[in-house]
């Protein structure tokens, strides 16, 4: 069955990929992709969706979203991105934007779309959140919610929390309390989907596709974390656990995102254990067969324009 669904995404180097691998999965019909800011400002994030869908060779249309968060300023992640968000890769200009906003376009699709829509989250989560806020009872017409976001652990962007979450944590919360299903790929499992040298090497034998050398070349270009072995490739893994959920494992969980002031804004309780007596509200993905998933990734990039 042909899965419908909406990419709301903040590119991004990850993101890039985990367009690309979306685009190329007949299983998925891309309805739209909606952009925030996010991994650097909307402007450039806005370019690079463009780019990425034109590259690809289809017409999906690429909205323009929110530029901040709910509340708060608005804090990019170029150490990691870099100012252009690509790392400085240089794609070939794309497609216009297509006209009308982003939570608009989220709304519109849930209204029209003959089958329940799977929205996945790839970035700060203000758009989703914005649709969700704006016409509540639209939340029946979602099948998934699939949401690249959060940690049980340490963050990434300051020690209790994961970027995506710490952009915005009032629309995580808001998305969260939305009733539907809702899957979440958290840093523990994207930490077991590693780039190295010699990964990129082999995706980049699969074909002469440009695609597939642009990816590997915003891989090669990005910083590995410190305390890590290899580069997450944080946000594929969402679309990768809706082409083949037979890679990942997890457990129902209750999570809560800290929206307070302090240090501990961003942090997703997440209640592995059921310590806290809430009910579970969200999968929380667990463990990645990475080579499996490295494999699916080499094969779908490669069939690429």
């Amino acid at each position: 069955m042909t899965r419908h669904i909406v990419i709301d995404c903040d590119p991004g180097t990850d993101d890039a990929v985990a367009l690309w691998l979306a685009l190329a999965s007949p299983e998925l019909a891309v309805e739209a992709i909606t952009v925030a800011g996010g991994n650097v400002g909307l402007e450039r994030t806005l370019t690079n969706a463009r780019a990425i869908a034109s590259l690809a060779g289809g017409a999906v249309p690429v909205h323009a979203g929110a530029g901040r968060p709910l509340l708060g300023r608005f804090t990019s992640a170029e150490t990691v991105h870099g100012p252009d968000g690509l790392n400085g890769v240089k794609l070939p200009p794309g497609r216009p934007p297509a006209p009308g906003l982003a939570a608009d376009a989220i709304r519109a699709r849930l209204r029209t779309s003959t089958d329940p829509l799977t929205l996945v989250g790839i970035g700060p989560a203000t758009n989703l959140a914005l649709a969700l806020a704006t016409e509540p009872a639209l939340a029946a017409r979602i099948a998934e919610i699939v949401l690249m976001t959060g940690a049980w652990g340490e963050g990434n962007v300051t020690p209790a929390a994961e970027f995506n979450a710490w952009s915005d944590p009032e629309a995580l919360a808001m998305v969260l309390a939305c009733g539907r299903p809702i899957t979440l790929v958290t840093l523990e499992l994207t930490a077991q989907a590693l780039v190295t040298p010699s990964r990129i090497a082999a995706l980049r034998g699969r074909s002469d596709s440009a695609c597939l050398h642009a990816a590997c070349d915003i891989l090669a270009a990005a910083p590995p974390p410190a305390r890590l072995p290899g580069l997450p490739l944080h946000d594929p893994c969402a679309i990768a656990w809706l082409l083949r959920p037979d890679l990942f494992s997890g457990r129902d969980c209750a999570v809560r995102v800290e929206a307070g002031d302090g240090e501990g804004r961003g942090r997703t309780h997440i209640d592995r254990w059921q310590l806290s007596g809430r009910p579970a509200n969200a999968h929380i993905l667990e463990r990645l067969d990475a080579d499996g998933f490295f494999d699916l990734l080499g094969q779908r990039l490669a069939a690429l324009p």
